[in-house]
């Protein structure tokens, strides 16, 4: 129940955003895409998110009341971790295989404009890329929001660089009134599309956000043409220094797949894939794919950073776990990334983002990066 004087904080939570990463989808939109994740062994990752992103809160969780929806759009983590509610949106039920998820694009979409018209000074929505549309369809430029990173998909830089981040910037706006507002895309791809490996990104509006250089993701930057020599190069030195008996798990991004053309080899154009002795093993797989691999075999993780944004791990390759990287271990990581892709960072450090604290702390520190034939740069990996 709200309380007399509270400063009201919206929640959404998208239960199923993020679900198909591990799982090796490209996103979970739409029923069919929904019911295949939960057949592959997918489970919830949304709500945890939101509740680390809610704990950064606690310290003014007296001064606040949550208006969110019922069950597990909001309600539930809000209720657990102490804060005062007031739910109004609940969702109908639409089993899909279980029972317990269900939720739809359209309930998030109802779920906003009724938060909207409780006067909420912040809106907090927990997911991807096709949970900023939604949201966008049903506020437009009439609503603070800030993105909680959930989703397979995360181009949209209405997004903070980590659930911890996207909690303290909101603690920042509510309480010391100093942070500034402006707009920032949103952008989706096609997610059809990319199964059939056939890449469509579009601009679909404007959200306006609390503005952080240092919370707040950047967009990502496309590939230029001039890049693309810088790509062949790199290909060239990491594939003359694979080692034969060694499984090698390549992540996706533009300079990966040159090193898989460099192979001759097929790679999917989103997803993971693994190779030894230079033939494929096995394309667009899964984080249990990956921990199996791990198992059998010695292993080297091959990552490039999202171009303008940083990340190596947690953005579009969740089926690279915490567990996967634990198994692997840092010694065992390569990081590829042209001179202009390490430039647009301007200093600021490859973020990680899997979930795992004690992957992330892992991977952070100083690692060589190869940018080109011969040629590597130190740079800075940090947990985001």
């Amino acid at each position: 129940m709200e309380a007399a004087g509270l400063k009201k904080v919206g929640l959404i939570i998208n239960p199923v955003a993020g679900m198909g990463g591990r799982v090796g989808l490209k996103g979970t939109d739409g029923v069919e895409a929904l019911r295949k994740a939960l057949a592959l062994g997918a489970v919830p990752e949304a709500p945890g998110k939101a509740a680390r992103a809610l704990e950064k809160l606690l310290p003014i969780k007296d001064q606040l009341v949550v208006v969110t929806c019922a069950g597990d759009m909001g309600e539930t983590v809000a209720l657990r971790l102490g804060f005062a509610t007031e739910v109004v949106y609940r969702p109908p039920q639409r089993p899909v295989t279980d029972g317990t998820i269900g939720t739809t694009g359209e309930d998030t979409r109802a779920a906003a404009r009724a938060i909207t018209r409780r006067g909420v000074a912040l809106l907090l929505f927990v997911g991807g890329d096709g949970t900023a549309r939604d949201i966008y369809d049903a506020v437009g430029d009439a609503q603070v929001v800030l993105g909680v990173p959930a989703g397979v998909k995360i181009h949209s830089p209405v997004y903070a660089n980590s659930p911890a981040a996207a909690g303290e910037l909101a603690r920042r706006f509510l309480t010391e009134g100093l942070v500034a507002v402006g707009e920032r895309e949103v952008v989706d791809i096609d997610e059809d599309a990319v199964r059939s490996d056939v890449l469509r990104t579009a601009l679909y509006g404007y959200l306006k956000v609390p503005l952080d250089d240092a919370l707040l993701q950047n967009p990502k930057a496309p590939t230029a043409a001039s890049e693309e020599e810088a790509q062949q190069a790199i290909a060239q030195d990491v594939v003359e220094g694979m080692e034969p008996g060694v499984c090698y798990i390549i992540g996706p991004g533009t300079t990966t797949r040159a090193i898989m053309r460099e192979l001759g080899l097929p790679c999917t154009l989103l997803g993971v894939d693994v190779v030894m002795d230079r033939q494929v093993v096995a394309l667009d797989v899964s984080e249990r794919d990956l921990l199996q691999y791990t198992q059998q075999y010695p292993c080297k993780l091959i990552l490039t950073p999202v171009g303008g944004q940083g990340y190596l791990l947690g953005r579009g390759n969740q089926q690279i776990s915490g567990a996967v990287v634990k198994r692997i271990g840092k010694d065992n990581l390569i990081v590829v990334a042209t001179p202009g892709k390490l430039a647009e960072l301007r200093g600021r450090p490859l973020l990680v983002d899997t979930g795992d604290p004690e992957a992330d702390a892992l991977l952070a520190g100083w690692h060589r990066v190869k940018i080109g034939y011969w040629l590597e740069r130190a740079h800075r990996i940090a947990a985001a």
